[in-house]
């Protein structure tokens, strides 16, 4: 068993540096669209669904309370933290929208649309992204495997960060990594300085 576990630290370690060689230049271009974002006074919306929920989650707390130091909270939400507001969607309208139904609601023109799935193919994300399109936002989408039917949905305006893996597990970890990268680029443009 621990060689297993030393089997999967390795795979681990292989996919994080395989997926920073290619993503590293596409993570500072999305950090980019963000800064780009905030300083226009709009907001970024943020969702997933399960392990990627929870990591739209988690870039959402770091934007609005503060990644690595102490600074004003940034304009950000997860579509996916509120169960009663995805339930009612659900029941009211269908389970495809939950997400596409919120950014009609709360989406601006300029304002950004960050979907995170490990393989692209959630048919509510496909929808949010149609809703943001409708509401001229602009889209971060963090992928992984062919980028599914998400990645299809992008046009030269919006960024894809598509993690080169179909392993869940891997293009996750890969996921909270890259928004750990962006939170720190982020918080250097618009505040000054990287912290070590």
């Amino acid at each position: 068993m621990e060689q297993r576990v030393v089997t999967l630290f390795h795979h681990s370690l292989e996919a994080t540096m395989n997926a920073g060689e290619i993503l590293a230049p596409l993570i500072a271009e999305a950090s980019e669209m963000v800064v780009h974002t905030l300083l226009a006074e709009s907001k970024v919306l943020l969702c997933g669904n399960g392990v990627s929920g929870a990591l739209a989650q988690s870039f959402s707390s770091q934007l609005t309370g503060g990644f690595q130091r102490e600074r004003p909270g940034l304009p950000a939400m997860a579509l996916n933290s509120d169960g009663v507001s995805m339930g009612t969607v659900a029941q009211n309208h269908g389970s495809a929208d939950t997400f596409a139904h919120p950014v009609r609601a709360l989406g601006q023109p300029g304002d950004l649309l960050v979907i995170i799935s490990s393989d692209g193919r959630d048919s509510n994300l496909v929808q949010a992204m149609r809703a943001a399109r409708d509401r001229d936002m602009g889209i971060l989408a963090l992928t992984g495997g062919d980028g599914g039917n998400c990645a299809a949905l992008l046009d030269n305006h919006d960024i894809e960060l598509r993690v080169p893996s179909d392993v869940a597990a891997e293009v996750h970890q890969v996921h909270l990594l890259t928004i750990f990268c962006l939170c720190d680029l982020i918080d250097s443009s618009l505040f000054g300085g990287y912290e070590d």
